[in-house]
């Protein structure tokens, strides 16, 4: 049986959104495996920490800073990295800055979406694409029911509502266009990941390193909300398994899939509790005063697709997910030039349990 290393090595490969936290991840190990990787992202903040200089993919890959809403930019790129397989992640992630900027988050997400998927159906030899949209896209009344691929798309906050739109316009596409043209597309939902890198602002662990970092309170909007936490490379798992399907199998894995962890969800509160004594500094967490914007209380996922059709399942549980996470940062807190050696180490541990 093709080891995932023997069907990847030599594959080209396209991220966008590559200068963030999972797409830093997922070139990583995209290289390990011997592809050669391209990227497409906009430039990384900086003015803060960022896993992708960490690493030191720019030496390591083909990267071009750009607006995935620059069509003929990307169009360029996509021409000259010439992919058998593109993983878009290239997106605005979150759900706060949505309420400032909706504007640029519709138009990054779905008009951006929309560049990714017209430039790939004018460039022979992609096999497949993996668009990464959200767990968030669903239709949530707050039922505390486990998402299926086929429930309702919908949402509220503008974000949500962006990403939904996207599947819509992915579904759209795959029918009128890719498939005529040999490709295989399917969208990726999962969400709430966490793990070693992400220094994005507004998120949990994130807000948490740096309030023990600067010795100030880690305000906590919504303590009681119910999200499906889970590690970085067990989601980038379930995306490269997802990958060599399309590859293999074409359309017959063409359609949406849920990456969730099989145990119950926890709420932020918990999660913060937890993660605070695996990253071992102390953090004074205060509940801040909500922002009156909308976020969902509750929000899981079936996966049974998943692990049924591509064999995924998660190798951490939510405690190993949590341990891990506070080893990356722990490290990090006490050698941050080192991190390129630390987040090898612990990719190699990963790889080793599949």
């Amino acid at each position: 049986m093709v080891t995932p290393e023997e069907f990847y090595r030599g594959k080209r490969i396209l991220v966008t959104g590559h200068t963030g936290f999972k797409g830093a991840w997922l070139c990583q190990w995209l290289l390990s495996m011997g592809c050669t990787v391209s990227g497409y992202a906009l430039a990384p903040d900086a003015s803060s920490p960022n896993l992708y200089r960490m690493l030191g993919l720019d030496k390591a890959m083909d990267s071009t800073i750009g607006d995935i809403r620059d069509a003929t930019a990307l169009q360029r790129a996509m021409a000259k990295a010439q992919p058998d397989m593109v993983f878009h992640l290239a997106a605005q992630a979150l759900v706060l800055p949505s309420y400032e900027t909706p504007m640029d988050t519709f138009s990054t997400n779905i008009i951006g979406t929309l560049n990714l998927l017209e430039s790939a159906r004018n460039i022979s030899g992609i096999k497949a694409i993996v668009n990464v949209t959200t767990d968030k896209c669903y239709e949530n009344n707050e039922t505390a029911t486990r998402f299926r691929e086929d429930d309702p798309l919908g949402g509220r906050d503008p974000y949500s509502a962006s990403k939904a739109a996207t599947e819509i316009v992915s579904a759209s596409y795959r029918h009128s266009f890719l498939q005529q043209a040999g490709i295989a597309m399917a969208t990726a939902r999962a969400g709430n990941v966490i793990g070693g890198g992400d220094f994005a602002q507004h998120r949990l662990i994130p807000d948490a390193v740096r309030a023990a970092g600067s010795h100030t309170p880690l305000h906590l909007r919504h303590p009681e909300s119910i999200r499906p936490w889970q590690h970085v490379l067990d989601v980038l798992h379930g995306y490269l398994l997802l990958g060599r399907a399309l590859c293999e199998k074409g359309d017959a894995f063409a359609e949406a899939f849920n990456f969730a962890p099989d145990e119950a969800a926890m709420t932020a509160g918990e999660l913060t509790e937890l993660f605070v004594q695996a990253l071992a500094h102390p953090v004074m967490v205060t509940r801040d005063t909500p922002s009156g914007a909308h976020e969902a209380k509750t929000l899981m996922l079936n996966s049974d697709k998943a692990r049924k059709s591509l064999g995924w399942k998660p190798k951490f549980t939510t405690h190993e997910t949590i341990h891990a996470t506070g080893e990356w940062y722990r490290e990090y807190l006490k050698n941050p030039e080192e991190m390129d050696a630390f987040s090898s180490s612990q990719l190699t541990l990963y790889t080793r349990k599949l």
